[in-house]
């Protein structure tokens, strides 16, 4: 991308795309007045505290102090330039670059580790495609019915058996050992030699939920069960497993439109899942389900339907899961128990995909997947067996927290069991109040501890300080100059300048995009000012006071401003007399205690 993108495309662009529309694609956002609100994409966080003005095109997180324009956000989200914001939302916007523009695609300032992998995922597809050597994989694939669109979709390639294949390849583009090394993508022999980690085995890229690729997983395609039937990288700088999930970059896209997430095993599974319509499938990485990729799906949506292998241990990783995403308690959540021990792959080979989409359509609440599980474990026939099955199944009612949902299941569980429902609501009753002194027993003991190990001041967690937070008269009284014709006039006729010099040099280059500007707009200003200076924007605008004031309004903030310059200005004279009086220095003394009686007289 050469030269400057033109200003008035820049503002074309903006001006064509809603960017609650972009920031959803990364964020569930949820509508709240007039703004839309989620969890953070930038910082962990349980209360959503991430802000979304639609009628001003700006977000703010008010946990982590991040704030910006549409533009802002793919720069901080996907690692963007400027440029490259501006052609992405472009392209999200369809709207075709300007000549010499945007000739390459989008992807960021990649590290030579991401470019390894990138090299990696071109090498083994053209093995699989073009390839005599590929031939193998390729039957493999067909085997596994793996059709020309899955293997593109999937990026899915081939690992030769030879040892040095990919190696020599990429020495060749003029990769380092050092970076080829630490790509996770060779094993290194005592005396320092590199050769090809994955060996005959179809490859299956591992994204990162930008897209790009950052690891793989091998499927062993010979019937050598003395190798691993998956290999996956070793984590590296840039591959964590448990921070990880298989397809998750094009699921999250496609859970706008399916209105959840799917998530599975394994990624035969997903794929399968996929030939059968269903496009919003993801999968961890091989590994149990981890707290970090629960709250990458909470960011996207909080309908989450699990369906893991119908095998014992299977369902045992479903109900594993069920409990975890329960603890969160942010989620709607379905659960798909499959007959006859089938995973998903099979169940579609076996069944059909419309049988497998009911399946999915009538997924299990979680209480009614644990009141099955219990069911199974007690012979019901048997009166001691039964009635300590009733009473786990009212301790697992009892943490349902909707009474309406709560009643459905103490009457289904009365009929199921030919008792009363009134003996079960007065056994739910009895088990709530335990409940309530268990939590009460905990957050006394929790508040103790609190009082025992309170941190430092200096350790605790605040949010961020801003200037904004600094200098809230001038905040407000930049907001006036921006947004009210009349205060602007009132304060350029009465030579009024900010104290703080950020707060000045917005004002003066608010009053140069005026000049240059015929359409003003605050997302368009902040394309138009330095970085540094566009939190104080941001944070202005997010504060949500009226555009317009009167004169005595702003009288009482210049006032305030003032008067906190004064008192400014009285502290460093303090520090300055002690410093006087401890030298002894009479003169000085006599100077400074002259100038703090002028400026306490002007305080009155």
């Amino acid at each position: 991308m050469a030269g400057r993108i033109p200003e008035d495309f820049i503002s074309e662009v903006r001006s064509n795309v809603n960017i609650v529309d972009v920031i959803s694609q990364y964020v569930s956002l949820e509508k709240k007045g007039k703004d839309y609100i989620g969890l953070c994409p930038f910082h962990q966080e349980k209360t959503p505290s991430f802000t979304v003005n639609e009628d001003r095109q700006f977000f703010k997180c008010f946990g982590c102090g991040k704030g910006g324009n549409v533009f802002k956000f793919l720069m901080y989200k996907d690692g963007l330039t400027f440029p490259e914001s501006v052609q992405r939302v472009a392209e999200f916007a369809h709207i075709p670059m300007p000549a010499g523009f945007g000739d390459n695609p989008v992807s960021g300032k990649l590290s030579p580790l991401l470019k390894i992998q990138q090299e990696a995922v071109d090498f083994y597809r053209r093995v699989l495609l073009t390839t005599k050597a590929g031939e193998r994989g390729m039957q493999y694939a067909q085997k596994r019915e793996l059709n020309n669109d899955i293997l593109e979709h999937f990026k899915i390639g081939y690992a030769p058996k030879e040892d040095n294949v990919l190696i020599t390849y990429l020495r060749g583009k003029g990769y380092q050992d050092d970076d080829l090394a630490e790509s996770g993508l060779f094993v290194q022999a005592k005396d320092g030699r590199l050769f090809d980690r994955f060996r005959d085995r179809l490859m299956f890229p591992l994204d990162n939920e930008h897209g790009r690729t950052i690891g793989f997983s091998g499927r062993r395609i010979s019937n050598d069960k003395s190798e691993a039937k998956y290999m996956n990288s070793p984590e590296t700088p840039i591959f964590t497993k448990s921070k990880v999930l298989f397809h998750f970059a094009e699921a999250r896209k496609a859970a706008r439109s399916e209105g959840h997430l799917v998530l599975y095993e394994g990624y035969m599974d997903v794929i399968a899942a996929y030939k059968a319509g269903i496009k919003a499938g993801i999968a961890s990485m091989g590994t149990s389900l981890t707290d970090d990729q629960v709250y990458m799906l909470r960011r996207i949506t909080p309908n989450i339907i699990v369906n893991y292998d119908g095998d014992d241990p299977g369902v045992h990783a479903e109900e594993r899961a069920a409990r975890m995403f329960n603890k969160d308690g942010n989620f709607n959540l379905g659960i798909v128990v499959l007959p006859e021990n089938l995973d998903p792959d099979e169940y579609v080979k076996k069944y059909g995909t419309k049988k497998y989409q009911e399946e999915v359509s009538g997924a299990l609440t979680p209480t009614d997947f644990f009141l099955k599980r219990l069911a199974q474990k007690y012979n019901l026939d048997n009166d001691r067996e039964k009635i300590t099955y009733l009473a786990e199944a009212i301790k697992e009612i009892s943490q349902v927290r909707n009474p309406v949902e709560q009643d459905m299941y103490v009457e289904r569980l009365a009929r199921s069991a030919g008792v009363s429902i009134d003996s079960l609501k007065a056994n739910l009753a009895r088990e709530r109040r335990r409940n309530n002194r268990a939590r009460n027993h905990i957050r006394r003991n929790y508040s103790d501890e609190l009082v025992d190990n309170t941190p430092p001041i200096s350790e605790k967690l605040t949010t961020p300080q801003t200037e904004a937070n600094k200098h809230p008269s001038q905040t407000r009284l930049l907001y006036f100059f921006i947004h009210s014709t009349s205060a602007q006039k009132y304060l350029l006729e009465h030579d009024f300048h900010f104290p703080n010099d950020n707060f000045e040099s917005l004002a003066q280059l608010w009053l140069k995009y005026q000049e240059t500007h015929d359409n003003l707009q605050i997302a368009g200003f902040l394309d138009f000012i330095p970085d540094q200076l566009q939190g104080i924007i941001v944070d202005a605008e997010a504060t949500h006071i009226p555009k317009d004031c009167t004169v005595q309004e702003i009288n009482e903030y210049i006032r305030a401003i003032q008067t906190r310059s004064i008192y400014s200005k009285l502290n460093e004279l303090q520090n300055q007399l002690q410093d006087a009086k401890r030298k002894q220095d009479g003169l000085e003394i006599i100077k400074i205690t002259q100038k703090i009686i002028e400026l306490k007289r002007i305080l009155g």
